[in-house]
């Protein structure tokens, strides 16, 4: 029988089995095989490609390291554990070799970014500068820093502290060109300024109670003013400060978990089975870690800010990387929403004063919005090693293998999540609540024709109908409606069955 040909891991796959890395498998794997054709297998979870011979790249370390910028991409939490798993040595002596190449001047430069250990290599003084990711592979800054040691261009979307990165997928591209902003202004271009004023009275509540829905909270009323307000603060003020969110998690929470600043212990998401057992979601980042990586959120924000990184990008960086630090004991989920919010008006996405209610879709699509949470807390919890004590308090083993995934997370799953979001937002619920408003007004007009009844009684009858199938109750007629003959209500009816024809109900049972 002919022997089967011979595979052998190559770049990340081949430096992952050499060091025996532990962590999340890189987006990209390669594999070599005698006589195979190229071709890539793909999944839900990552891309497979295998290569033919003669891209076999050696068997030095070095040799996969450029292999693997070159064919599989730039993963950063990887390379945090892989180059000082190689060491300064090598990999000084490889940049020595060809120090004009721009993969070993980009390992070079993230070498000394990744480990904090300066190589013993003088800098360049002369050739041209190179971008530090792919513009064709990955969202980058479009106002890039140079850095003279290397002749690089560092387009990083974020520091060392913490940098997200964002593949270039076909769904998000589409989603770009499809350019939701503009086509919320024309939306909203058909209405008048005082429906737009009302509607954003709505909207700006909806978003609250379904901000705080989402967590399984029903805030009282005064609750729900000061989310409210705070949602007004967001279109203004920038958010991305420690004192600020401080401040936020003392207005939103239950006063007896106000905290003065960010968490001390160890926290985790989960769920209790049954008494003293626990599912754990999510695993986060030790208390040590905090401070850093909140300061590279901020720090990576203002890069993004000051270089015009697409708007949702900036957003969801944000809003999930905040989220997924989860600094504080209680009120992540709901800042982490609020923070999107900041950014998208900051950033001129959302028409002016308008609020999008994305947290109602995310409400809408909980399996979504949880697997949005998931493509990052999954992998995260099969790799920790942690122990629950009788009180239920976490200690994690290996925090040290968990810190680059914490600080150099791939974040094109988000990404793309909060572009779903954001288009059911504007094509279907701000769509649906203008059009509510439009045929609400309608309906009253054509009502006060037949019985020129008071503007709450007029509410409450309409109300009641959409509530009701399009007709009022026995028990509301003889109760609330009494003085109205059988005729008039009839008449009544036609026109909220007539107003409302093609239109849902959701919002009536909302009111």
């Amino acid at each position: 029988m002919p022997s089967e040909p011979s595979r052998r891991a190559a770049g990340y796959a081949a430096l992952i089995e050499r060091y025996q890395i532990q962590g999340v498998a890189p987006w990209h794997q390669s594999l070599v095989c005698d006589g195979a054709a190229k071709r890539i297998e793909s999944s839900a979870t990552g891309e497979t490609e295998t290569y033919p011979a003669q891209y076999w790249p050696g068997d030095a370390p070095c040799d996969h390291l450029e292999f693997a910028l070159k064919y599989d991409g730039t993963d950063l939490a990887l390379l945090a554990k892989v180059l000082p798993a190689i060491g300064s040595g090598p990999i000084a002596q490889w940049v020595q070799a060809t120090p004009q190449g721009k993969y070993t001047r980009r390992i070079w430069y993230l070498f000394e970014l990744l480990t904090g250990e300066r190589l013993p290599l003088a800098d360049m003084t002369a050739g041209n500068y190179v971008d530090l990711l792919e513009p064709a592979e990955y969202f980058v800054l479009e106002r890039p820093t140079q850095v003279r040691r290397q002749r690089i261009n560092d387009n990083l979307l974020g520091t060392g502290d913490f940098c997200p990165s964002v593949r270039r997928t076909s769904a998000i591209s589409s989603f770009i060109d499809r350019d939701l902003s503009a086509r919320s202004r024309e939306l909203m271009s058909g209405y008048s300024p005082d429906l737009l004023k009302r509607a954003m009275g709505y909207l700006y509540t909806k978003e609250t109670k379904s901000s705080f829905e989402i967590e399984r909270i029903t805030p009282d009323a005064s609750r729900t003013e000061r989310f409210v307000a705070l949602l007004h603060v967001a279109t203004r003020d920038d958010l991305c400060a420690k004192p600020r969110l401080v401040e936020i998690q003392n207005q939103i929470v239950d006063p007896r978990f106000r905290e003065p600043g960010y968490r001390t212990d160890q926290n985790y998401v989960g769920e209790t089975v049954y008494v003293g057992n626990e599912r754990i979601h999510y695993v986060c980042p030790g208390p040590e870690l905090v401070d850093g990586l909140m300061s590279g959120v901020f720090a990576a924000h203002r890069r993004m800010e000051a270089s015009g990184v697409h708007p949702v990008l900036h957003a969801a960086l944000v809003g999930y990387g905040f989220v997924f630090v989860h600094p504080f004991g209680d009120g992540n989920g709901r800042i982490h929403r609020l923070l999107i919010h900041n950014i998208l008006a900051r950033r001129g996405f959302v028409p002016s004063g308008m609020v999008f209610p994305v947290s109602a879709v995310m409400l809408k699509r909980p399996a979504e919005y949880d697997a949005s949470l998931e493509a990052f807390s999954k992998p995260i919890v099969q790799l920790a090693d942690y122990e629950l004590d009788d009180s239920g308090r976490m200690k994690v083993r290996n925090g040290g293998v968990l810190a680059p995934l914490y600080r150099y997370p791939d974040m094109t799953a988000q990404v793309e999540a909060l572009f779903a979001f954001i288009r059911q937002t504007v094509e279907t619920e701000l769509a649906e609540e203008l059009s509510f408003l439009a045929n609400y007004d309608r309906t009253k007009r054509a009502m006060q024709e037949v019985v020129d009844l008071p503007d709450r009684d007029l509410d409450l009858f309409i109300r009641l109908c959409l509530q009701n199938h399009g007709k009022l109750s026995k028990a509301k007629r003889e109760s609330t409606f009494r003085a109205l003959r059988d005729d008039e209500i009839e008449r009544l009816e036609r026109c909220v069955a007539d107003g409302y024809r093609s239109a849902g109900t959701d919002r009536a049972a909302d009111d």
